[in-house]
Order: structure tokens, then C-alpha cells, then sequence
């Protein structure tokens, strides 16, 4: 999912354009999904974000599919709706630079062959203890903010899940300029691996 804009971000650039540590987020989801067990990467794309669709086109093994721009969930909405798209579904957010292999592939794990949906969280004192922002949680007031990471199973009867993570790859979201500077300190500490 990569159509922001980032205007949360207040850069010129677009969100999933936007360097940390010197390489443009996507770019770092890319080489996680890359280095996972992941077959195929379809990157969402919208009006929003012309030049993320431009950097992305002609790049081997991403194909774009174009959404309308609409929000995350929307745009979301619109991708699965693709008759080409089998689930299970993989869904990354393009705005988790400290993303990797090992944490795709445990989420993978996790899902195994099961047929439902899951939602992969954080608890939002760990976003606290980290000093990233907190934009959305499950509920106005629970305590689990969603990663921006899903696996979208089929829509038949099997249960929905929500998977808990305290893997600080997962809990820093960069949508503001604050979360920025965290990732790439973390990225040059080597502080961004779970424990």
C-alpha cells in the first residue's frame, strides 16, 4: 500500500518516497518482501502519488495496480476486489522502514494454511516507549494499534484473527517527522530488531 501522499510528513516528498537513513521507505519494505518467502508484490498505487507509481513501474518483480487515492482502507478495499488476486494476501503498509524478511516470513508462519484474516498489532505502550505516534487503534480506546500489516485470507466462515507483536520493526509507522528520526536511529543503532 503505497498511494499517500504524506502530508502528515510536511515534505515535499511523497510518503513512500521519503528517505530514511538515506533510502526511500519503499524501498525498504521492498527489499523485505524481497528477502522473504513472499511470491508476488502488487504495490497499490494512487493519483497521490504519481511519483512513487514512477519509481515502481519497469522495477522487476512489482507489478502496480492504480486505486483511486480514497484512503488506506478504501484503497485496500479496492485492491482485494481484484478478480486476479487470490488469497491469502499479504497487505504491508509502505511506511514501515525497519521491516524484515525474518519478521514477513514469522508473520507467514502465523497464518500458516489457515483460512481467515489477520491483523497484525502492537500494543500502543510499546509506540509510547518507542516515541512513535499513535494515528489509529483498534477501538478508540483499546490498547492495540493496528501495524499497517494484514493477511487477508478467504471470506468464508473461517475466524478472523488479531495478532499481538512487540517486534519494534512493526511499531514504528513514519508519518510524521518525529517518527522519521526515530527509524533512522534505530537503523543506525541496530536497535530496530525484535527481541
Amino acid at each position: 500500500m503505497c498511494g499517500g501522499e504524506g502530508t502528515r510528513l510536511e515534505s515535499p516528498r511523497e510518503k513512500p518516497l521519503y528517505p530514511i537513513a538515506g533510502t526511500a521507505m519503499i524501498d525498504r519494505v521492498l527489499s523485505a518482501l524481497g528477502g522473504s518467502r513472499v511470491e508476488t508484490v502488487y504495490a497499490a498505487v494512487s493519483p497521490n502519488a504519481p511519483e512513487t507509481r514512477t519509481h515502481l513501474e519497469g522495477r522487476d518483480g512489482v507489478r502496480t495496480i492504480e486505486t483511486a487515492g480514497d484512503g488506506y482502507v478504501a484503497d485496500l478495499v479496492a485492491v482485494l476486489e481484484r478478480p486476479a488476486l487470490d488469497p491469502p494476501i499479504l497487505t504491508v503498509a509502505a511506511d514501515l522502514p525497519l521491516l524484515e524478511a525474518t519478521v514477513v516470513d514469522r508473520i507467514l508462519a502465523a497464518h500458516g494454511d489457515g483460512c481467515g484474516s489477520r491483523t497484525v498489532c502492537v500494543p500502543a505502550a510499546l509506540k509510547r516507549r518507542l516515541g512513535v505516534s499513535i494515528d489509529s487503534r483498534l477501538a478508540p480506546d483499546d490498547h492495540l494499534a493496528p501495524t499497517g500489516v494484514n493477511v487477508v485470507g478467504t471470506t468464508d466462515d473461517s475466524p478472523s484473527m488479531t495478532d499481538v507483536s512487540y517486534d519494534p520493526r512493526l511499531a514504528v509507522n513514519v508519518n510524521r517527522r518525529e517518527d522519521a528520526r526515530l527509524a533512522a536511529d534505530r537503523l543506525r543503532t541496530g536497535d530496530g530488531e525484535g527481541r
